[in-house]
């Protein structure tokens, strides 16, 4: 068995439904795969002896989970009072739109296509429901839209696909940009330094201890692949595919699809800064 307390972040042992922290309980979605790891994390946000709850991304569109998360949330005596989203994609919103009828719930986020009601969500908003305080923060790279949710009172933070509990994430391009997740990372790292953030709540994969330990060990990682991919333009690797197959040849190559959008993502900011010459357009 292998020892988490030296794994990056040290994450708890496996991925399971109930109490992660005194305010957030986890219902885990049935839609494990190679890019969802266990499945998607669905959130319930509650404070203490509050009868109001917060649901943070509920999901794909699955009727048992969906119907989980409601159930789960009143069996603790709590009615669901708001949906958020950390971002767009179909394991975490799917579901959205479904879960505000059988809630009645608004659904806030980032992108107003996603949006159930007049509020959307933005930099600096603080929410607060049944006296539970969430405050939003910007982690645009994995993709445009992505949002953290930092939860003062458990010093933690929700960090949807921004950082997973496990291995480490896509910076989907083109939407996904590489100089706005590193600039993400380095605002959650400020979190853990001058908030005293210590708990992440991923979107998939285990709660991680050390959300200190976690971002660093994610900017190292970026600072590695990108040294990496640089190399192999110099050696003569052109097109995104040869550097995947160059670079990623460790990796299943199951996973390689989605390792060509971060290798997208890495030539982009490369060029933009320099570091190689433009590529012609059909590379």
């Amino acid at each position: 068995m292998t020892d988490a307390s030296v794994l990056p972040g040290r994450p708890r042992d496996g991925v399971r439904t109930g109490p992660a922290t005194a305010r957030a309980v986890n219902v885990l979605a049935p839609n494990a795969s190679a890019m969802t790891l266990d499945g998607t994390n669905t959130w319930i946000l509650s404070e203490p002896g509050s009868g109001l709850a917060v649901v943070v991304d509920p999901g794909p569109l699955d009727e048992g989970h969906l119907r989980a998360v409601v159930d789960t949330a009143e069996r603790a005596g709590r009615r669901i009072a708001l949906t958020l989203l950390t971002h767009g994609h179909p394991d975490h919103a799917e579901g959205a739109a479904r879960f505000a009828e059988l809630t009645g719930t608004r659904v806030r986020a980032l992108d107003p296509a996603l949006r159930l009601g007049d509020e959307g969500l933005a930099a600096g908003d603080v929410i607060t429901v049944g006296g539970l305080e969430l405050r939003v923060v910007p982690t645009p790279g994995h993709t445009a839209d992505s949002l953290c949710f930092h939860l003062p009172a458990d010093r933690a933070v929700l960090t949807g696909d921004t950082v997973l509990g496990r291995g480490t994430t896509v910076v989907a391009h083109p939407d996904g940009r590489l100089g706005d997740y590193l600039d993400s990372l380095r605002r959650l790292r400020s979190l853990t330094v001058d908030d005293g953030v210590h708990t992440v709540l991923p979107g998939h994969g285990p709660v991680l201890e050390d959300a200190q330990g976690a971002v660093e060990f994610y900017l190292a990682h970026r600072a590695h692949r990108l040294a990496q991919v640089e190399t192999a333009v110099e050696d003569g690797y052109r097109t995104p595919s040869e550097i995947v197959a160059h670079v990623y040849a460790d990796v299943d190559r199951s996973l390689w699809p989605a390792a060509e959008l971060s290798v997208r993502a890495q030539l982009d900011y490369l060029e933009e800064h320099g570091l190689i010459p433009r590529r012609s357009e059909d590379v």
